[in-house]
């Protein structure tokens, strides 16, 4: 076998970059809100799992059957946050994320993630009952100045600092960036 050839023993995945690393698990599609004030301001989501503790996330979730990206997003912002009518902006960011959920229908999640503008800093109020989110592992909403949000852990994804900087000084991507778990 020359350098050149693919190790047959090896994983398709290592060696076929167009291998789909989802083939065989059950993936649920979903989506989030980068939810921005015109003061550098992001609106996340305080989740206490049992397992892995507390994490800030976009808020979003998972898609209904027969729904398109827009009409999800639209409906998790209406139940998460209480947002209605918000003016969805451009798909600027995918997340790949392989670890089995606390229910065990799924195996991971595909989020797409879609800037919001939004022109001032609003009170959320859920539609969800805070019981309904508290089912969901839903805790607290809460407002963010970019500035406050750092790299790491407790915050989802973990370079949830550095995109939400790329995207207030350069931006929307011209196409969505696979972001990191």
């Amino acid at each position: 076998m020359s350098p050149a050839d693919p190790d047959p023993t090896a994983d398709p995945a290592a060696t076929d970059p167009t291998a789909d690393p989802t083939t065989g698990l059950r993936i649920r599609e979903a989506v989030r809100a980068v939810l921005l004030t015109p003061q550098a301001e992001v609106l996340l989501v305080r989740f206490e799992f049992p397992n892995t503790g507390t994490r800030w996330a976009l808020p979003g979730g998972g898609m209904e059957p027969g729904e398109t990206h827009h009409q999800a997003l639209e409906r998790e912002l209406a139940e998460e946050v209480g947002l209605r009518g918000a003016a969805v902006g451009p798909h600027i960011w995918t997340r790949l994320h392989i670890i089995p959920f606390i229910d065990g229908k799924w195996d991971g999640q595909r989020e797409r993630m879609y800037l919001v503008p939004v022109a001032e800093r609003f009170q959320p109020e859920p539609h969800l009952s805070w019981e309904q989110l508290r089912a969901e592992y839903v805790f607290e909403l809460r407002w963010w100045p970019i500035e406050d949000i750092a790299d790491g852990l407790p915050f989802v994804p973990a370079t949830l600092a550095t995109h939400l900087r790329a995207l207030q000084s350069e931006g929307p991507p011209n196409r969505p960036v696979e972001v990191e778990v």
